[in-house]
């Protein structure tokens, strides 16, 4: 017999892994997925609606070929070992690999491991397992679901709308940044002051009137205010107290996304790109070895043996005063828990260590997790907080000061937190004090601020909206879509992605929301653990679904394109408006056959060369009246940016220089310079 063979699912694993195994094992790769659901029976959606959802699947275009290759090694193997990704989808794929090599029953093996070391690798050979169906039927489930969610209302959007695609989870996620862009529209903001009392060393503001809260709203309140203060305040009162400032639990996937955006101006999709190089493996000086562990996770737990490493490495680096305790934190609904927290591989291959065999993103990244990870075992940092209350004629005015007194877990996580001292005087109480100056300032309540990556990660995390691997694509392709637009880090609705979302509601909007969307959730966790059936999950759901898709489609009036009264110069067609990702243009209604789109006014001012195409970057206006600048071979080359374009490249990354407030900054990177 041949060797053991072992499949895993990406090329870069095979070495590592290989060299962990020794000459006996021969470590192939799926390179992912191998098969997909077909696009053949009712609607293409690829499933027997009528024989339980029974799934066609056919290999992914260009996969036969490894498909092939896989089978002949299978063939020839003693031993076939599945160890594709520890998660549902790996699952999924291991059971692909084993439907679609027709692998025996006692053939083969399904081996998980966490991490991508010697010893995780080998300790996963040594408790071998069959694959979990339960698992694999939640996995194809989601799958059918998306298919036919996206086949059908994909249909109505294409028909109804100027959309190109809708989805389960995608039209839920914008509906979220539709909704606050809605509240931003209705806000209506709203005046007040403060007052502040500015002394020598410290300032003080307006708080309350003898024990009760005061808001002043208008100037004619606060002038009266003004009228009664003097400039002699009395120390009322001196309280310092001691309090504990918790470390943060490990990252999971959702948490490492939202820091990485906030603290390293990483995309989610950038996030997870870097996190699975880091995972899959590091060529160091003397071994190939994954630096972190598995970063589709929603558990904070940490193995025993990563916890017994770190509490000794901080005892020898830091004492034993910084050893702190393990995080359990708060149980909450659909935490699948199938492994471990993201952490590095082992506490000892620290980010100086392994700093010059990383790229800049690779070492960010991989610092920002191992401090996490260390700090999450770290005791609490404690701070003294001290607040002094001032009393002129029963006004109170208060300021606040800190001082940390126990850096904790600060000590290696201090870079990523805000927490510092801020020193306050010593000041006794019944001290009178003379201010040197009391100043009103005049204020607006601001609406609520839009969605950032960060806060849309965390909003559909809390609300059970998709799923650790979901969130980075969501986004994803609500920006490819042309849905939303990111203007300063934050998402803006475009036209189309306000229309989609109106149409969808007018429609589903029983079956689009978000109480829906987390239940359906629910029931894929249900599948998981066994105690649903995956086809009548799929049942009761189509039953629903059906009959609302035939009625939208046939009751909803199909939108027209607005004519504009001029005739096509290449084929006489009439000219219409039509939306694209970044605002209206003018092209031909006779679109696909002829491809006229009409240069206008508000495109003749250039600005640069396009650096993607052969065209030049223009002034434009979006259909909201917004000033941005793109290509003027739009929609071939989408390329197009909110700040002017200085037609220079970035020194670090090549993109766009781009240029606002006398300020110029990458289009893409963090790199910027005052002019």
């Amino acid at each position: 017999m041949g060797k053991k063979l072992v499949i895993v699912e990406s090329p870069h694993k095979t070495g590592p892994i290989g060299s962990y195994l020794g000459p006996a094992y021969k470590v192939v790769a799926s390179k992912g997925h191998i098969r997909d659901l077909s696009t053949k029976g009712k609607f293409g959606f690829g499933v027997d609606i009528e024989n339980k959802f029974a799934p066609d699947y056919v290999p992914i275009k260009g996969k036969k070929s490894v498909i092939d290759a896989l089978k002949k090694d299978a063939k020839d193997a003693e031993k076939v070992y599945l160890a594709t990704d520890p998660d549902r989808e790996g699952e999924a794929i291991s059971w692909h690999l084993y439907d679609a090599l027709q692998l025996e029953e006692d053939k083969y093996e399904r081996v998980v491991f966490n991490e991508i070391t010697k010893n995780a690798v080998l300790e996963a050979f040594e408790n071998k397992r069959k694959i979990d169906q339960n698992l694999v039927n939640s996995q194809e489930t989601r799958r059918i679901l998306d298919r036919i969610i996206g086949f059908r209302l994909s249909k109505f959007i294409q028909s109804k709308t100027s959309g190109s695609s809708a989805g389960r989870v995608q039209s839920v996620a914008l509906k979220l940044i539709v909704d606050r862009e809605r509240e931003i529209e209705a806000f209506q903001k709203e005046e007040y002051f403060t007052i502040t009392s500015i002394f020598e060393a410290i300032e003080a503001d307006l708080f309350a009137y003898q024990k009760e809260k005061i808001e002043l709203h208008t100037r004619e309140e606060t002038d009266a205010v003004l009228e009664k203060l003097t400039d002699t305040f009395v120390v009322e009162s001196v309280e310092k107290k001691s309090k504990k400032k918790e470390s943060k639990a490990p990252f999971i996937t959702s948490t490492m996304q939202q820091e990485a955006s906030s603290k390293l101006g990483f995309t989610s999709k950038k996030t997870m790109s870097v996190a699975q190089k880091l995972y899959e493996g590091i060529a160091l000086e003397d071994e190939t070895v994954g630096l972190i562990t598995y970063m589709r996770t929603d558990s904070i737990r940490l193995s025993d043996e990563f916890i017994k490493e770190t509490y000794s490495y901080i005892d020898q680096n830091y004492g034993k005063e910084y050893v702190g305790y393990i995080k359990k934190g708060k149980k909450k609904e659909n935490i699948q828990d199938a492994h471990e927290a993201i952490r590095p591989t082992s506490i000892y291959r620290t980010p100086l260590s392994v700093k010059p065999y990383l790229t800049i993103d690779e070492y960010k990244l991989y610092r920002m997790i191992y401090f996490r990870a260390l700090a999450s075992l770290m005791k609490n940092a404690v701070t003294e907080n001290t607040t002094i209350i001032l009393d002129n004629q029963d006004y109170k005015f208060k300021t606040t000061g800190q001082i940390i007194t126990f850096d904790g877990y600060l000590k290696v996580y201090g870079d990523y937190e805000d927490t510092k001292d801020s020193i306050l005087p010593e000041i006794k109480e019944k001290e009178v004090l003379t201010s040197l100056e009391i100043k009103a300032e005049q204020h607006f309540t601001n609406p609520p601020a839009r969605f950032t990556e960060s806060k849309l990660i965390k909003m559909m995390e809390e609300l059970g909206i998709g799923r650790p691997s979901t969130y980075a694509p969501t986004i994803d392709i609500l920006k490819k879509r042309g849905y939303v637009n990111v203007v300063e880090k934050k998402f803006v609705p475009t036209e189309i992605g306000f229309e989609i979302t109106d149409k969808l509601q007018d429609s589903f909007q029983h079956l689009i929301n978000v109480k829906y969307t987390a239940a359906m959730e629910e029931d894929l966790d249900e599948i998981a653990d066994g105690k649903e059936v995956w086809y009548e999950v799929l049942d009761s759901f189509y039953k629903e679904f059906a009959p609302s898709v035939s009625e939208a489609l046939e009751k909803v009036e199909k939108k027209k394109p607005e004519e504009t009264g001029e005739a096509c110069p290449t084929c006489g067609h009439p000219l219409v408006i039509r939306n694209g990702r970044y605002g209206s243009f003018v092209a031909c209604s006779n679109f696909p056959t002829c491809k006229y789109i009409k240069q206008d006014e508000q495109q003749i001012h250039e600005i640069c060369k396009c650096p993607n195409c052969e065209g030049k970057i223009v002034e434009k206006k979006s259909k909201r009246g917004k000033i941005f600048y793109g290509c003027n071979n739009y929609p071939s080359c989408k390329t197009a940016y909110w700040d002017i374009p200085t037609g220079e490249k970035c020194p670090e990354c090549s993109s766009m220089l781009t240029e606002k407030n006398k300020k110029i900054k990458c289009s893409s990177c963090d790199y910027k310079i005052e002019k």
